[in-house]
């Protein structure tokens, strides 16, 4: 437990009070049991830098309270998508705004609870997960220095308003046949991000089929900004 909220941490071996390391929060999709071995193998890239990661479990994933509309929500987005429609603006506010307003206080309190431990310093960065709560984070959370985002899901319109105050470093990955996700609203969030360095990196492939020279490629780009001395 992390804050109270189901969660892992991982710290790498160097790590200690006297010589503590950045944090790496590692969003996700939900479900942490599913998602555990990909968690693992980030987690592992992360401590190869010289980081800690921690990740949390999603509001109303696993074994959470279910979050009130958001499965009805989720399975009109599915229908729509299935008959060839973009979801409606509504269906999309009725999914995703619920997980943002729930999980970015969990991510700051869990960041409380994390940078308490001696052997984890900061600065911190955020690295996939929804890209809507990434979005929040970077925003409002001033610990958080650099962020990593994947372009994987749908994105409210008030979250892309949110991107044009974001001012740190962010990195995009894009899926450029991406079955679930609308290329041209991606593509408009990118656009929207306020921060004097932002990255978009688009390969060809679906939602499953990232190249795993893009995950290198984020990780250097967190490393960058996070401290490594080899980056």
């Amino acid at each position: 437990m992390i804050g109270g909220i189901p969660g892992l941490v991982w710290t790498p071996a160097s790590a200690s009070p006297e010589a503590p390391v950045p944090l790496v929060l590692l969003g996700h999709p939900g479900g942490l049991d599913r998602m555990r071995p990909r968690l693992e193998a980030r987690a592992r890239e992360a401590m190869s830098s010289g980081f800690a990661a921690a990740t949390l479990e999603l509001p109303g994933s696993g074994e959470r309270t279910p979050l009130v509309g958001v499965d009805e929500a989720r399975a009109e987005l599915r229908e729509a998508i299935l008959s060839g429609r973009l979801p409606s603006a509504d269906v999309v506010d009725r999914l995703i705004l619920p997980l943002v307003e729930q999980a970015v206080p969990e991510w700051q309190a869990a960041l409380d609870e994390l940078l308490d431990r001696p052997e984890i310093a900061g600065p911190v960065g955020f690295s996939g997960g929804v890209i809507s709560i990434g979005v929040r984070l970077a925003r409002v959370e001033p610990r958080i220095v650099a962020a990593g985002l994947f372009a994987g899901s749908v994105v409210p319109a008030s979250i892309m308003e949110e991107a044009r105050l974001v001012t740190i470093p962010v990195h995009v990955l894009l899926q450029w046949d991406d079955e679930g996700n609308d290329r041209q609203a991606a593509l408009d969030l990118y656009d929207a991000f306020g921060s004097a360095e932002k990255t978009l990196q688009a390969n060809l492939g679906g939602h499953t089929g990232v190249p795993a020279y893009a995950g290198e490629d984020a990780a250097r780009f967190l490393a960058r900004h996070l401290g490594d001395p080899v980056a």
